[in-house]
């Protein structure tokens, strides 16, 4: 059967490689040793937002570049970008000292887009039969709407694929078929440390 992942990429990272050795993931093999053998890998659909240097990570851009063209090196990569949005509220403290304002103002960062345009991506491609099985790679139970209409309404085989410790109990009670990802798969599937493309060699982050 003919099989598109949709990969919510924030999701998957804050989820399963944050702080680990295994960020310079092959999301090909990854999807591919979860799957059932039946299932042809057509597509990889990747959902993100490009970060912006912090003073504490000046270099994140740069690693993200990186990450991105190692995953453009991989047969039917799609890369959908949204954005962040910062913005400053006023937030409530949790103990606030005797004659303190019981609230104060930070600095607030929130990725826009990801999960919006993956629901969108998934249920367009769903309408114009372009695959037979979707894998959604996300623990996020915002998109239980579209893994329900692409399964119920328009009678396609969808799975989930949750980096997530957590579970997500209405993705799981949903999908045809659910699995959380497997820490030695992800550490299985990681690129070669040294890659080639049409702008030349790179390698892996010194800091990954």
């Amino acid at each position: 059967m003919r099989a598109i992942a949709y990969v919510d990429g924030f999701n998957l990272y804050f989820g399963a490689l944050k702080g680990t050795p295994h960020r310079w993931l092959d999301l090909q093999r990854l999807i591919e040793l979860h799957l059932k053998p039946h299932n042809q890998l057509v597509g990889i659909k990747y959902f993100t937002a490009k970060v912006n240097p912090r003073p504490t990570d000046p270099d994140a851009p740069a690693r993200q570049e990186m990450y991105l063209r190692a995953l453009a090196t991989l047969p039917y990569f799609e890369v959908t970008f949204g954005h962040f949005l910062t913005k400053k509220v006023k937030m409530r403290l949790a103990n606030p000292a005797p004659g303190q304002s019981p609230t104060v103002e930070v600095v607030k960062t929130e990725e826009k887009g990801s999960d919006v345009n993956l629901a969108v991506q998934l249920l367009h491609d769903a309408h114009l039969n372009r695959f037979d099985c979707a894998v959604v790679v996300s623990g996020d139970s915002d998109l239980l709407m579209p893994v329900e209409m692409v399964r119920y309404e328009l009678n396609k085989i969808v799975g989930v694929f949750n980096p997530q410790q957590r579970e997500c109990v209405v993705l799981k009670a949903n999908a045809n078929f659910y699995k959380h990802l497997r820490p030695n798969f992800i550490a299985a599937s990681q690129f070669p440390h040294t890659l080639q493309d049409a702008q030349g060699i790179f390698t892996k982050p010194a800091a990954w």
